[in-house]
């Protein structure tokens, strides 16, 4: 009897504390200032001519006109006591918190439209306890200070319907009309991506979506809402998707919206109490014109239907801002951002950065090695044999311009290692790129795994001739008032010599010459028909990635190809990065000014045998014009380094 009443008081002295803490908690909240949640997290986007592009406070709809349907499937499936409980649901949070205990993870969740709305507005998604006493306190105020009905309206007005925020934006882009006018078969659609935003949009996933559906439709069923003929009526209905925005005819441009918040909240500048406001202007680099060329391009090879990714970024070389960018096949099946997020080995894309370092060390355009099938030793008794494409050797000496033109990896690894490894390590970094790279043989041919961003703000160094600048997507940021919060400032660092990487350039337009064609064929030679304008272009092959990054002085523009879960790419696949780069360049740069880089004072032209190097005599039908820095031309120097190498290799293996 005695340890029920101690029991009993156990019980009744944790009732008391909660009843004192949720009472002091509200408390709290009703003297604290009103959270503005009108404008939260809507924000104006304007492209690069200042043309409005996004206007998230444009779809915001009332409650009163949202259709019923999707009223009643949102709160009876989400939090069917909101009208009820005063921000949280205790019941609830104790059933999850016992789920959690007994995983001893924080899976379970039990959150309120309330709290949810909270997090949409203010916090992230991370799920820790700090977030969620941040979530609670932020629920409270909202409850404390805002009616049920304005707690909702905002609730599904900044809700993830699948990549597409705000049930009047998901309405019109799913079914093409307002949310006013949802159907049950619609609304009970719509009310079940929330939840898992990834899986249940009827875009990426239709029969876990058809689940769903059916899951939000019985939850209506059995509290009243409608009838069991009603729910197998809208169940069984046929729905037909539209998948496009009523804001922009760009389908993909979201994943730039993405980049753009994401770097807009990483400003420092800007007090987090004006991103939390919203109603900010924000003036980013996006060229709609390349922005459209890209996503034409695109469309015209990639089949949504199939798995296969697909991902570019165009930047303008000379200030770093991102003109246009796509991070994802489809970007209602899948938000995540391959441009940006995704690390993949780049494959011989890495060799420019290799060629300059090895200008920098006393190479020229016509420094020879043996392309022939090779096996390296190494003083710890290892061994590395990598292969050319094909199987395909000159078994003879070539010059920097042939490997390049062939993307030649005996010549590339020769190289490497005649260098040091570390020289193409420490050049990556000096480029900008900031992936843990290896200094290991393979690292030449592309091993290391590395971001698109990354990869073009490296090539924007030698696009601009020699400086390093910062990507960026962001221009400019206003207030509501006009009020200017931030002005991005330009920063370019010289970091390269503009002479050597004039010769770089003019050895990566090699890539579709013609007068490369021997007992090879250069890499990009099947394009040649198509292009009107003078490129420095580089591919990239592994069994899983399709690489291509190409330029001149007005853009960087490069695309990749792959699948996210790393398996093999079929020949049937395999051309598309480079016919989406060249047709993208191609229609961007339409009636601009392309002029190629200037020659350089220190730099002189030779006409030479663009594979052995040796100079062009008269009556020579197979000629190049290498360039060099003057005193370099090959009258003054001897080119072949094979003699060299093979006598520093055989010292580094009897070490």
């Amino acid at each position: 009897m005695k340890n029920l009443k101690k029991i009993f008081k156990f019980f009744c002295s944790i009732l008391l504390l909660f009843l004192i803490f949720n009472i002091g908690l509200y408390l709290y909240c009703y003297i604290t200032p009103k959270l503005s949640i009108n404008k939260a997290q809507s924000y104006y986007l304007y492209d690069s001519d200042s043309n409005l592009i996004f206007n998230d406070s444009e779809d915001w709809i009332k409650l009163e006109n949202i259709s019923s349907y999707l009223i009643d499937a949102t709160i009876f499936t989400e939090d069917k006591y909101f009208y009820k409980h005063l921000g949280f649901d205790y019941l609830r949070i104790l059933k999850a918190a016992l789920k959690n205990i007994q995983s001893r993870t924080l899976k379970e969740g039990a959150s309120t439209i309330t709290q949810q709305y909270a997090r949409n507005l203010f916090l992230n998604y991370d799920k820790t306890w700090s977030r969620k006493i941040d979530e609670a306190i932020l629920a409270a105020e909202l409850e404390a200070h805002y009616t049920k009905e304005e707690i909702l309206e905002g609730y599904l007005n900044t809700i993830n319907y699948g990549g597409i925020y705000g049930i009047e934006n998901a309405s019109w882009y799913y079914f093409g009309h307002s949310a006013s006018t949802l159907s049950l078969a619609e609304a009970s659609m719509l009310a079940g991506i929330p939840q898992s935003p990834s899986n249940y949009s009827p875009l990426i996933n239709l029969e876990k979506a058809k689940n769903r559906q059916r899951i939000v439709l019985l939850s209506m069923y059995q509290n009243g809402v409608i009838t069991k003929e009603e729910m197998d009526s809208a169940y069984q209905y046929p729905l037909t998707y539209i998948g496009k925005s009523n804001q922009s005819n760009l389908e993909n441009v979201l994943y730039f919206r993405d980049a753009v918040i994401e770097e807009l909240e990483s400003i420092e500048t800007i007090p987090s109490s004006v991103l939390s406001t919203g109603g900010l202007r924000i003036y980013t680099t996006l060229d709609v014109k390349a922005q459209e060329s890209l996503e034409k391009a695109v469309d015209n090879y990639i089949d949504k239907e199939k798995e296969i990714q697909v991902a570019g970024m165009m930047m303008d070389p000379n200030t770093g801002g991102v003109l246009a960018m796509i991070g994802g096949t489809d970007y209602s099946k899948s938000q995540f951002n391959r441009a940006i997020s995704a690390k993949r080995q780049v494959g011989s894309t890495m060799k420019p950065i290799l060629y300059y370092s090895a200008l920098e060390n006393g190479f020229t355009s016509a420094s020879c090695f043996t392309s022939e099938k090779t096996t390296f030793n190494f003083s710890n008794h290892q061994t590395y044999t990598p292969n050319n494409y094909n199987d395909t050797y000159a078994n003879s000496s070539i010059t920097m311009g042939a490997a390049i033109s062939y993307s030649d990896n005996i010549y590339a690894v020769k190289t490497h290692l005649f260098l040091g490894e570390n020289t193409l390590v420490n050049m990556a970094k000096r480029l900008g790129i900031q992936s843990n790279l290896q200094a290991i043989p393979s690292l030449a041919l592309g091993t290391g795994e590395i971001s698109m961003i990354e990869m073009v703000e490296a090539y924007s160094t030698f696009a601009n001739m020699g400086y390093k600048v910062e990507s960026h997507f962001i221009e400019r940021v206003e207030d509501s008032n006009g009020n200017v919060l931030y002005e991005y400032q330009a920063q370019k660092e010289n970091i390269l010599n503009s002479n050597l990487t004039f010769i770089l350039n003019e050895m990566l337009t090699y890539t579709y010459d013609s007068a490369f064609i021997g007992y090879n064929y250069p890499t990009v030679i099947s394009l040649l028909p198509k292009i009107t304008n003078k490129y420095a272009i580089k591919t990239g092959t592994t069994d899983t990635d399709m690489w291509i990054i190409g330029y001149n002085k007005n853009a960087v523009l490069s695309i990749w190809n792959g699948y996210d879960d790393n398996r093999k790419i079929s020949s049937e696949d395999s051309g598309y990065h480079k016919n989406i780069w060249v047709d993208t360049m191609e229609s961007y740069l339409k009636d601009k000014d392309n002029s190629w880089y200037s020659l350089p004072d220190n730099v002189v032209g030779t006409l030479v045998n663009p594979i052995t190097g040796e100079l062009s005599k008269e009556g020579d039908t197979n000629s190049k014009i290498f360039y060099f820095l003057k005193g370099t031309e090959p009258n003054y120097i001897s080119r072949d380094l094979e003699s060299v190498f093979k006598e520093e290799n055989e010292k580094k293996v009897a070490g």
